[in-house]
């Protein structure tokens, strides 16, 4: 029985575990989204960030605390540069777990983990987003009363455009009728091929 055993162990001994969390930390951490198994994205969130949360508060004790979890030191000085600065407002939920087509090779189950402040593909779906629920159907007083002089301004310069576009209209009827009378004249040969469907 399992009871109360919560932690995915990956099928891995403790140290393997440890350098592979410590290892794919680091890689969120410098390339800010990795691309992993579901399992391993879900436990990597729960390493991972509390670390975010040491980096917040920039003292030796939590910049040495996290070292010793990452092991490398590019990844805990920009953890605590760039990254703390980022995160200082958010309260929690540093990371975004989104799903993926299954692996080709074995259908594992695949997943992109990522920093939610650095992200590039939602942020500009959301402004765009917003900026259309701001549009209104009714409209204010003075939209109102300046769409008509604009209807009118545009309506004079849209009937001379009809005009011109009538006398384009007829010049290709003239031309059209000239060219079957050109194509007429049709082999035998070719008759009986567009009978045949060739």
């Amino acid at each position: 029985m399992r009871h109360g055993n919560k932690n995915n162990h990956l099928g891995r001994t403790t140290s393997h575990r440890k350098a592979m969390l410590a290892n794919m930390a680091t890689s969120l951490i410098l390339h800010k989204r990795i691309t992993t198994t579901l399992a391993k994205a879900k436990v990597l969130r729960g390493y991972v960030e509390p670390l975010l949360t040491k980096s917040k508060n920039d003292t030796t004790h939590s910049r040495r605390t996290v070292f010793s979890y990452l092991q490398d030191k590019d990844a805990t000085t920009i953890l605590f540069r760039e990254i703390a600065e980022k995160i200082a407002n958010r309260p929690g939920g540093y990371t975004r777990i989104v799903k993926l087509e299954n692996r080709l090779g074995d259908n594992a189950e695949m997943a992109i983990i990522e920093l939610v402040d650095y992200n590039t593909v939602y942020g500009a779906d959301t402004a765009a987003a917003a900026k259309k629920s701001t549009r209104r159907r009714g409209g204010s007083a003075k939209a109102k009363t300046a769409a008509p002089a604009a209807a009118k301004e545009v309506a004079a310069p849209a009937e001379e455009a009809e005009v011109v576009e009538e006398v384009k209209a007829e010049a290709p009827v003239a031309e059209a009728t000239e060219t079957p009378a050109a194509e007429a004249p049709a082999t035998p040969e070719k008759e009986e091929n567009a009978e045949k469907g060739e």
